[in-house]
């Protein structure tokens, strides 16, 4: 799950807000697609200790290891692929 949206969400329950879509949707930073806006809000609403206990440990969330998007990890893959097809 996007942690964008989360994020999001965090900053609404400190404001006391009761997440909703159209709430988070309006916090977010960034531009995340509807579904996975929708699928954040919906977890938080099935188990909300989900988001409290990110809250609780913020190091799980933290920016301090390099994030790779899944296409950079793609890219390296096919870059694999390529260079062991070349050696053959």
């Amino acid at each position: 799950m996007n942690s964008v949206v989360f994020d999001a969400i965090k900053v609404l329950l400190e404001e006391g807000k009761t997440p909703t879509v159209a709430l988070t949707k309006g916090r977010l930073a960034q531009s995340v697609p509807m579904p996975m806006i929708i699928a954040a809000v919906s977890q938080y609403k099935n188990n909300p200790e989900s988001i409290h206990n990110l809250m609780k440990n913020p190091q799980q969330t933290s920016d301090n290891e390099p994030k790779t998007s899944q296409l950079d990890r793609i890219e390296q893959k096919l870059d694999r692929l390529l260079a062991m097809l070349e050696q053959k």
